[in-house]
């Protein structure tokens, strides 16, 4: 797991001001605002002060603290900024992918463990679990209430209630 995690990619100057427009690469604008702080490096130096966030569309207009004209924030064009996951608050019930992947996924009535997470996918109104079990065969899970009964980042272990057919027809078309 990683201590630190992309926020966003600076994409293009906005304004002649030294605000930078940038993709998130977390759940937005929203999220970012929250934070006093993003580092400049994977590491977590390069600390830079956020001074502010917004939303423009599906992008984020960001201010950071000593970039304060148009030529410094052309110079961070294609750099990504990341996020302390210390700094983070998230509500109840709500995980960091990183954290997820590589979990057991194990069934809450049986034990049975059916492999691990390998993937989060959001193609929808809810994520897609990938799961991969030890022949290597993957099996998708929607990641709804009806079928994930619990998250524990304690062990390691995601605890779901599938349905039949679930985890004995590969995704890839193959049978276990």
């Amino acid at each position: 797991m990683q201590n630190y995690l992309p926020a966003c990619k600076i994409v293009s100057t906005h304004g002649v001001r030294g605000e930078m427009k940038a993709l998130p690469l977390c759940d937005g604008a929203a999220f970012l605002s929250k934070f006093k702080r993003l580092f400049a490096h994977a590491d977590g130096t390069g600390e830079c002060a956020v001074r502010g966030v917004r939303a423009q569309g599906n992008m984020i207009l960001l201010r950071l603290d000593g970039v304060e004209d148009m030529d410094a924030a052309r110079a961070q064009v294609g750099r990504t900024y990341y996020f302390a996951k210390a700094d983070a608050r998230l509500p109840k019930g709500r995980y960091f992918i990183d954290d997820l992947l590589g979990c057991r996924v194990v069934d809450a009535h049986t034990g049975r463990e059916y492999g691990t997470l390998t993937a989060v996918d959001r193609p929808a109104a809810q994520d897609i679990y990938t799961v991969t079990d030890e022949a290597g065969n993957t099996h998708m899970l929607p990641a709804v209430p009806e079928f994930v009964q619990s998250i524990d980042l304690d062990t390691r272990t995601i605890t779901v209630t599938p349905i039949d057919g679930m985890f004995t027809e590969a995704v890839n078309g193959d049978k276990e």
